[in-house]
């Protein structure tokens, strides 16, 4: 039976003392009870040890990021012990004070989430039933039970680790308050934006979680959400967790057995789908999935109805008015912000997916940390809400930070791009919305620069002329800018700024956006070089799943180009078992690493060792200036025949950037006696299926004029050009001059009739290459490379 946790306003009293520097009082305003003992923390200031250290020279709360809120700090003197507290029903009661009380704060009405200084709501019930707010004590930094806490990660830095853990019902009605008739989600239907204000939101979240209560989900069992970005993808994310319940992405592209592993694996009790096709998809292993009570779609009209479990979703909102508040109140008591509210399931490219649990204080203190970065270095007017766009895959953590989890901590306006977006509609989105801060992954930033790149071809030669002079300049002085946060413009930037950049800027849509980024896998040198040469910075991000998104990141004024940049504050990596050049396996630790893999121990304590740092599996070192550089990943390495260990990534972007109207290279040579590589051309798609065409694009197809002399249009045509084959040794040549051994040279090389794609299975839904697939099929091929050369 459901206990029912008693609502107690502490007031601390004022003792005068505000000079307190007793150790107990500098960790009660700092560090959650809870905290990993796994580091030193602070060891110039505090000793858990001793239990003796100074203070800050300032006070607690002038050491945290404020964001618009209050944060509560005890002000008693130590001679105090307890204070009075009064329930919901006005009856005094003594409560204790101790460290954990002072970080610890309950859900009431809206009104109260503004959190006052003097200020703190408590539970005096069990930890089992004391939530949403606060910690109850963890065993390990881990767990594989959802419902299980784990101890919140502490690093060395005390302005981010004295953020205050919250739950997202509290952290999300803030905003609301905050922010209540302020635009939040803008999606364009019939041609029409339709928006809803944060209160709308607000309102429909808790109606669709009430929704879900009524159908059948049950607290730490999932709501696997597939389809399109949109506002009902959004309000299904935070009811999920609003109902007590797990928010689960499942991609799009996924066939329905990948579909059926994420559902079943997750105990997923209620699927919301976008449209039928992908309903159709479910009813096909409904069999298969024990815990489904029911399927709601959200975009048309469902072909099967309520009888069979299907809901419509003006059906799924009527459900709410027969389920009471007080249920939605019942399930906050069972929360807590070191427990899971999200799975983010890994692509699978290595076998089967695994769930990667996000807490709660995971997900907000990386936004909230995230977001403070870019706020430093943002020239955003006062009253202007920051825009952003959502059109990446939302299974991904990349785009749930960006798109959902960013946005809330400030305040902003989602706009919703159209299915199409990267089939070619993305540009014109960007320009009607005009986004503050725009995330891309590397290969949305290929395809705007060869779009780009294709229009300046055609222009005139005076227009040639200024265009190359102006990319000059600009890849110059913006190189020295955002390298330096006082760096210089070189001669003639203003004019070429003028006349060039901000027009460019304009026709892109990116005017206004003063924080451009990739994420999900490097971004080539060049693409980088292009947009930096028409002062379009774009910022390397690196992360995973498991770190809730970014853990590295270029900044303006903090970049490095082919770096993958600087750790986020508070966070910290560590280089393991490093090589004598300082490669090692790149290890991470903070706030915002997992809980660990949903009921799979084995992959938890291969991913977390005993001192609770995340192995990333990517290989990587640190300049002098503390610049993270990404060198190779352990599982994707090439051990030849010879022995030599061959990191394959490197190689494949040296193949692009000398030729750039390769679309992808993939390394061959895993237990080989040499180097091979398979290439794809860039070529059109079918904006129907997805799927590649035989048409070349016309940059790839200007490229091959330009160099070879010969006007080709297919791919089957390229393939039998002469002078193209001779082209591309030449260049294999080239790279293989940056070669650090013998092993690493490539000697062969295969063109592949058509380009990778998610749908044809080369590609994972991020658009990393899934080399195991590749290699299984073009089996043939490959064996035909190294048969000719007599290799058995």
């Amino acid at each position: 039976m459901l206990q029912t946790a008693k609502m107690t306003i502490v007031a601390f009293p004022d003792s005068g003392n505000a000079q307190d520097t007793s150790s107990e009082y500098a960790l009660r305003s700092r560090i959650p009870g809870n905290a990993s003992p796994k580091m030193v923390l602070y060891p110039d200031q505090i000793s858990l040890d001793s239990g003796k250290g100074d203070s800050p020279s300032s006070s607690s709360t002038d050491a945290l990021p404020s964001f618009g809120y209050d944060y509560v700090s005890e002000t008693s003197s130590t001679s105090t012990t307890s204070s009075t507290s009064f329930t919901s029903s006005g009856t005094a009661t003594p409560t204790p004070s101790s460290p954990r009380d002072s970080l610890t704060y309950a859900n009431g009405p809206l009104i109260s989430m503004r959190l006052k200084k003097s200020l703190s709501l408590v539970s005096t019930t069990s930890d089992e039933f004391a939530g949403p707010d606060y910690c109850p004590p963890a065993e390990h930094v881990y767990s594989t039970d959802p419902s299980i806490p784990v101890r919140i990660r502490l690093g060395r830095d005390p302005a981010h680790d004295g953020m205050v853990p919250e739950s997202l019902p509290t952290w999300f009605a803030r905003t609301v308050a905050n922010h209540a008739k302020q635009p939040a989600l803008r999606v364009k239907r019939n041609n029409v934006w339709k928006t809803w204000t944060y209160q709308q939101y607000f309102d429909d979240v808790r109606a669709a979680a009430k929704a879900f209560i009524y159908l059948g989900l049950e607290p730490y069992h999932a709501v696997g959400i597939i389809g399109f970005n949109s506002p009902e993808w959004f309000i299904s994310d935070i009811a999920a967790i609003y109902a007590g319940g797990l928010a689960v992405g499942i991609y799009t592209t996924n066939s329905a057995e990948a579909t059926q592993y994420n559902a079943y694996d997750s105990r997923a009790n209620i699927l919301v789908v976008e449209n039928d096709a992908t309903l159709q998809k479910i009813l096909k292993v409904r069999d298969q999935l024990p815990h489904l009570r029911a399927i709601v779609q959200y975009s048309g009209t469902p072909t099967r109805g309520p009888e069979d479990g299907v809901y419509s979703w003006k059906q799924l909102m009527a459900l709410a008015e027969l389920v009471p508040d007080s249920a939605l109140d019942a399930r906050h008591l069972q929360m807590a912000p070191n427990k899971c509210c999200t799975i983010i399931y890994t692509s699978g490219t290595t076998g089967n997916p695994k769930g990667a649990m996000l807490s709660h204080d995971n997900l907000i203190w990386t936004s909230r940390t995230a977001l403070k970065c870019f706020l430093e270095r943002l020239d955003i007017p006062p009253k202007e809400q920051l825009c952003f766009i959502s059109y990446l895959p939302l299974s991904h953590v990349a785009a749930q930070m960006t798109d959902l989890f960013l946005p809330i901590s400030i305040g902003g306006t989602v706009y919703f791009a159209q299915p199409d977006a990267l089939k070619g509609s993305l540009v014109s989105t960007l320009c009607e919305v005009r986004p503050h801060i725009f995330v891309g992954v590397p290969r949305v930033w290929e395809k705007i620069a060869e779009k780009m790149q294709g229009l300046t071809k055609r222009q005139g030669p005076i227009k040639n002329w200024i265009a190359n002079k102006a990319q000059e300049v600009g890849k110059c002085g913006v190189t020295s800018h955002t390298t330096q946060k006082n760096g210089e413009r070189p001669f003639g930037w203003s004019l070429f700024n003028a006349i060039v950049y901000k027009k460019v800027r304009q026709s892109l849509g990116l005017d206004r956006c003063q924080i451009t980024c990739s994420g999900a896998a490097p971004m080539m040198r060049e693409t980088q070089e292009f947009f930096l040469s028409f002062d379009i910075p774009v910022y390397d991000i690196y992360g995973m799943s498991e770190s809730s998104g970014p853990h590295i990141l270029n900044l303006p004024g903090e970049f490095r180009i082919g770096s993958a940049g600087k750790e986020l504050p508070g966070v910290q990596t560590k280089i393991d078992k490093p090589d004598a050049d300082g490669n090692g396996e790149i290890c991470m630790y903070g706030r915002h690493v997992f809980m660990g893999y949903l009921n799979n121990q084995e992959k938890t304590l291969e991913a977390l060792d005993d001192t609770g740092y995340l192995h990333t599996g990517d290989i990587g070192r640190k300049d002098r200036d503390g610049f993270l550089f990404i060198t190779g990943r352990l599982k994707e390495l090439l051990i030849t025949a010879g022995g030599e260990n061959v990191p394959p990534v490197p190689i494949e972007d040296n193949i692009k950037e000398e030729m750039p109207f390769v679309s992808y290279a993939m390394v061959l040579g895993d237990k080989r006696k040499f180097l091979a590589v398979l290439l794809t051309l860039k070529t059109e798609i079918n904006l129907d299926s997805g799927l590649p065409l035989d048409k070349l694009t016309r940059f790839c197809s200007d490229w091959i004029e330009e160099k070879c002399g010969v006007r080709v249009w297919t791919v089957q045509e390229a393939m039998k050009v002469p002078s193209l084959l001779k082209s591309i040794e030449s260049s294999i040549a080239s790279v293989n001059k940056r070669a650090t051994s013998r092993a690493q040279c490539i000697q062969k090389f295969k063109i592949i009739p058509e380009d990778f794609t998610i749908p044809g299975g080369e590609l994972g839904p991020t658009l990393k290459l899934r080399r195991g697939f590749v290699t299984t099929k073009y089996a043939s091929l490959i064996e035909e490379i190294y048969s000719d050369s007599g290799e058995s």
